[in-house]
């Protein structure tokens, strides 16, 4: 994964984490996702998630009615308080 290369091992560790859960669920809305990770947000049609104790942003792009997800970047909490992800695809 691109995505995690670079990061911390805490970072990697919780991120892949997060990546066999979401493999194994079957998130069809907004609330199924709340029941599993609480502190997600929906922000402009994009899941938060965050990792490492809010540390980074975990965002990803659901299409809920096909039950698939879209990982779009991994940023630092700095990263993500520029805004600027919600309008750029990686």
């Amino acid at each position: 994964m691109d995505l995690i290369a670079g990061k911390s091992r805490d970072v990697r560790t919780e991120v892949l984490a997060w990546y066999q859960t979401a493999r194994r669920t079957t998130w069809d809305t907004f609330c199924s996702v709340r029941r599993q990770f609480p502190h997600a947000d929906y922000v402009s049609g994009l899941l938060v998630f965050n990792i490492r104790r809010n540390r980074y942003r975990l965002i990803v792009f659901p299409v809920f009615e096909r039950r698939k997800l879209y990982v779009k970047a991994l940023l630092s909490h700095k990263e993500y308080d520029r805004e600027d992800w919600e309008t750029k695809w990686p």
